[in-house]
């Protein structure tokens, strides 16, 4: 098989959709797609408002940590692959709980795989989720926080070294450094109850300012640093 699709199995996702799905695939455009259910206002007023800041806050939070900034709605489970990408990832290493999509963006991202947002609608009934936000929340951001920083690592560190790397790591030891200095400024300030001078406050200041200049700087090449090249596009 060239491609492969995923739908849950909770009655809320439309099978004639696939068709939408694979079609990206198809025509060499992506090597993954999934679902956005944000794209239309006539689908967000379906959902109920709990699913809605919880989703919006997970896609925020998922693009933090899969580089993937060009998506919405992460959990979404309405996903087609090529077969390129597939065999591309450690299958064995892919959470097999409501983690899954979220992670299998993050293996994307490593391999530098192509993924679109394909708009849908979802169809919410009398069934009872199993999904609760807020313990979701609780127990992806570890698991986010860990694949931010292999991914990170692995893009800036490992297969590749450029100005955002430098700016990343100048960036951070700048900001420590004017955060801890300037805290140990202002305890020793209030311990002995004289004025911190100017100098001191500058020293202080001028990292943080530069440091989180540097950092934003970094930010925005990781923006602009999503994949668009198609893994298909090498296999013959």
């Amino acid at each position: 098989m060239d491609i492969v699709v995923k739908i849950d199995g909770d009655g809320q996702m439309d099978p004639a959709l696939i068709s939408k799905f694979i079609k990206p695939v198809i025509n060499g455009d992506a090597d993954y797609t999934k679902g956005n259910r944000f794209w239309k206002i006539e689908s967000l007023l379906q959902m109920p408002f709990i699913r809605k800041a919880g989703n919006a806050l997970l896609s925020f939070i998922n693009k933090i940590s899969s580089g993937y900034w060009n998506i919405m709605d992460p959990t979404n489970g309405f996903t087609a692959i090529h077969r390129s990408a597939l065999e591309a990832l450690p299958l064995e290493k892919i959470n097999r709980g409501y983690f899954f999509e979220s992670d299998m963006l993050f293996r994307l991202g490593t391999i530098r795989a192509v993924v679109r947002d394909v708009p849908m609608d979802s169809v919410y009934g009398d069934e009872k989720s199993h999904l609760n936000i807020t313990k979701v929340l609780f127990q992806f951001s570890p698991r986010y926080l860990a694949c931010y920083v292999k991914r990170v690592f692995y893009t800036y560190f490992l297969r590749d070294f450029n100005i955002a790397s430098v700016e990343l790591v100048l960036g951070l030891a700048l900001v420590i450094f004017g955060a801890l200095f300037g805290a140990s400024a202002w305890i020793e300030s209030s311990a002995t109850g004289e004025l911190t001078s100017t100098g001191t406050v500058m020293i202080a200041v001028l990292p943080l300012i530069i440091g989180i200049q540097l950092l934003l700087n970094s930010l925005n090449y990781d923006i602009s640093n999503i994949p668009e090249i198609p893994l298909q596009s090498f296999v013959d």
